[in-house]
């Protein structure tokens, strides 16, 4: 009777010590993109209150992100997926690789993206100048995008290209929802002969360069944030950002990005804890100074630093049915109107 209390008591334990093994290898594989930064120590409060492992998995940028979940629908290398933003939401839901309806995701007029994407933070793509650059040139800041075509401001801007860079793409759909398809691609012409330089992607634009950065342009694409940025960075304690931002009427694009739910992922109880987490109040502050976007849940506190990144009034909010439609014949034309 003692050998068999004792049996069944090492086979349950042996029962109970697979299914905790088995508990303990469940992981939440979330895809985000190569600018994702949480504070490791949220991450790890998330894991322990839920008891949930993260698989982070970085996608490259938002768009070679989701080729990858496009790649791979057939067999999911993800569960869930942030930073799907306004633009792609259109193509991700034609390649079919997101959940359709997301329960965070109703009424979610802040964000604007649909049933299947829970809005994150957003943010804003214009152009920033080199505040000791130009006061040395002695050249006034532009007032149009008219004015960079003029002689005075030749050889004076670096942008990231649209084929290969998400803030470069976002510029050139800002430039034609503003002007019209075009005009739009003739000023993009006038900018060619004066003198527009393309560079791969952000990295380069702005640390190679940009002139604030020891290169040789003083105008660049990149962020409303981004005088910000140089501020909590910087290795002396300043009270003013070294650059600026220029909000000019067809150059600011308005970029909101969210978190979906991958179809066919699994893991859906932990998946929706992801998603409310990205939006939690300790989320929303913290993506401020990690990833230099503005919180999307109104009622969250900004951090002081986020003074030198004044909102713009106005910016471009291109159709997302017509992005999707034309984006990519929007691509190759502006590659032979600008680098052919």
């Amino acid at each position: 009777m003692h050998r068999r209390i004792f049996v069944l008591g090492a086979v349950a334990l042996s029962a109970l010590s697979t299914i905790t093994l088995a508990r303990a290898a469940e992981k939440l594989r979330v895809m985000v993109h190569s600018s994702f930064e949480v504070p490791k120590p949220l991450l790890a409060q998330f894991e322990k209150q839920n008891g949930i492992k993260l698989a982070i998995i970085k996608g490259g940028d938002a768009g070679e992100m989701l080729n990858k979940l496009v790649l791979t629908r057939a067999k999911p290398v993800a569960d869930v997926v942030f930073g799907i933003y306004n633009t792609l939401v259109s193509k991700a839901l034609g390649a079919n690789v997101l959940e359709d309806n997301l329960p965070q995701a109703k009424d979610d007029s802040q964000g604007g993206l649909g049933a299947a994407v829970a809005a994150v933070d957003y943010g804003f793509v214009t152009l920033n100048y080199d505040k000791a650059a130009l006061a040395k040139s002695g050249l006034a800041l532009p007032k149009s995008l008219q004015d960079l075509t003029l002689p005075a401001y030749k050889n004076l801007l670096v942008v990231p290209n649209p084929a290969t860079s998400s803030p470069g793409y976002a510029f050139l759909l800002a430039t034609i929802s503003s002007m019209g398809e075009e005009n739009a691609f003739a000023w993009w012409a006038q900018m060619r002969s004066n003198g527009v330089k393309v560079v791969k992607g952000w990295n380069e634009a702005y640390y190679t360069e940009f002139t604030h950065n020891r290169g040789s342009r003083p105008l660049v694409v990149s962020y409303a944030t981004s005088p910000a940025a140089e501020v909590f960075y910087s290795k002396k304690k300043i009270t003013e950002s070294p650059t600026g931002n220029l909000f000019l009427k067809g150059g600011v694009f308005r970029q909101v990005e969210g978190v979906a739910l991958v179809k066919g992922g699994g893991q859906r109880e932990a998946a929706l804890k992801f998603v409310d987490f990205m939006r939690s109040p300790f989320v929303q502050e913290a993506l401020q100074t990690n990833m230099w976007m503005y919180p999307v849940q109104a009622n969250t506190s900004r951090a002081e630093v986020m003074r030198h990144a004044v909102e713009p009034v106005e910016f471009e909010t291109p159709d997302t049915q017509l992005v999707a439609t034309k984006g990519a014949d929007w691509v190759a034309r502006w590659t032979k109107v600008v680098l052919k």
